[in-house]
């Protein structure tokens, strides 16, 4: 599982993280934190815009936005 770390990091980059992980992304399943929820919702609005279900849970210092493996 591809694990992308953008905490801290302001939109737009969360997404061009993501634009790329998704470029690799071989149905193995991957995660992205992110710190903000302006960050959390582009890029759960990304994830499920290319077809797929992204599952968001909260974690101390942000969100886990999670795509399982198919």
């Amino acid at each position: 599982m591809t694990m992308v770390d953008a905490r801290g990091l302001s939109c737009p980059e969360p997404v061009l993280l993501t634009k790329q992980a998704l470029a690799d992304y071989a149905g193995g399943g991957f995660s992205v934190a992110v710190s903000s929820a302006t960050a959390r919702e582009n890029v759960a609005a990304l994830l499920t815009g290319k077809g797929l279900t992204p599952t968001i849970s909260e974690e101390p210092d942000g969100w886990l936005i999670t795509v399982a493996g198919t």
